[in-house]
């Protein structure tokens, strides 16, 4: 493959079918000929930090109602820790898959978010996971749509706002969309 996907922003077509991703944003954070990983950055579970940290032993100093997401339906319990700057950089087990970007499904990266909340942080359960050009079928059938990865979508933008805001980092009115198959 001559050129990853990720990181970036994945968007549902307004038609997509399947109701797990229906309007979703997907931060794509790992992409080659072997699959894709992302995480849905609009899907809140009803999980805080400090309930998903208490039945894993862990003690969470930060906000006790800082949300937890569903990141995916692919093994959705496992965790997964998205975080800007370098609270996660010297983690083995930590990926930077952006400049200041860093994602972790271990337990040593959510005691280290629980232990000192940094204020660039997402918390997932599952995760969103495609085969060796399964995406790249999904896309070529008009399903998503692929978006530039910025931080505020990741970290600002409120969940609900989140999928009009993505298209209109392409300079699209979300309100005009017309889904056809086809690479966009």
């Amino acid at each position: 493959m001559s050129s990853s996907l990720a990181p970036s922003l994945l968007i549902a077509l307004p038609d997509l079918g399947d109701p797990n991703f229906r309007r979703t944003v997907i931060l794509l954070v790992h992409h080659d000929a072997d699959g894709t990983v992302g995480l849905v950055l609009n899907r809140k579970t009803d999980l805080s930090a400090a309930d998903l940290c208490e039945t894993l032993d862990v003690e969470w100093q930060g906000d006790p109602e800082w949300p937890v997401n569903w990141g995916g339906p692919v093994q959705p319990n496992t965790g997964w820790v998205v975080a800007g700057g370098t609270d996660l950089a010297d983690l083995p087990e930590s990926t930077r898959f952006a400049e200041g970007l860093y994602f972790a499904g271990s337990l040593d990266a959510l005691r280290r978010v629980a232990e000192s909340t940094p204020a660039r942080l997402r918390l997932f359960l599952g995760y969103a996971g495609w085969g060796p050009g399964q995406l790249e079928g999904e896309l070529t059938q008009g399903a998503w749509v692929v978006a530039p990865l910025t931080t505020d979508a990741i970290f600002d933008v409120p969940e609900e706002e989140l999928w009009g805001h993505a298209w209109r980092l392409l300079g699209i009115d979300p309100a005009t969309i017309v889904s056809t198959p086809g690479v966009h």
